[in-house]
């Protein structure tokens, strides 16, 4: 489940973006953080400019816990070849980002939930863990019982984003196969992701 208690869509107004890309985001009203003093403007410094890219990178995962994003930032840095690339990479194989690239749900909250609730398998094995590491070649799919759930088919229906290259998906039998891990350029994020910046942040 996910631990945010206030609108996830918070985020978006005070970063200034509109992370998902979604016409429901308030941000597509209003191009000011939230509170009495989000209209005021400044020059962000450099460590501002990091620590806003890595907001942005671990809020449109579902806002995960700084504690999970270190974690990952850690493994990317330990692995061979470009940490930020490496980073993405992590993430995308995580699987109630899976589930959400998948169009298996309409957020990526709504895929965090399906997971902890149950609703996914991985190799025909039931998963609630949304932080598990999905594998090339992994097989996702849902419980037969989750398939006529109304967020589900109003996932299916979504015109709102489409279903990137590095999966492999069967929509009617809300099932498919995790080909490989993304490079930056292949995810399709509705605004500009910068990991280098992250990498910088926890380089510091």
């Amino acid at each position: 489940m996910t631990k945010r208690a206030t609108s996830k869509y918070k985020i978006n107004r005070r970063l200034g973006e509109n992370l998902w890309g979604r016409p429901k985001s308030p941000l597509n009203k209003r191009q000011y953080g939230p509170g009495q003093h989000g209209q005021r403007r400044k020059k962000p410094s450099d460590y501002g400019t990091q620590l806003a890219a890595k907001q942005k990178l671990k809020g449109y995962y579902g806002n995960i816990t700084e504690r999970q994003f270190r974690k990952a930032y850690a493994e990317a840095s330990r692995r061979r070849g470009d940490t930020s690339e490496n980073l993405v990479g992590l993430l995308e194989r995580r699987l109630d980002a899976v589930v959400y690239r998948m169009k298996f749900a309409p957020t990526v909250f709504a895929a965090r939930q399906m997971v902890s609730h149950g609703h996914v398998q991985v190799n025909g094995q039931r998963v609630t863990i949304a932080s598990y590491q999905v594998k090339d070649g992994d097989v996702i799919a849902l419980k037969e019982k989750a398939r006529a759930m109304a967020l589900v088919l109003e996932a299916a229906e979504s015109p709102e984003r489409d279903i990137p290259d590095y999966l492999d998906v069967d929509v009617k039998k809300a099932a498919g196969k995790f080909v490989r891990a993304p490079k930056l350029a292949d995810v399709p994020y509705p605004v500009r992701m910068e990991p280098n910046l992250v990498v910088e942040f926890y380089s510091r």
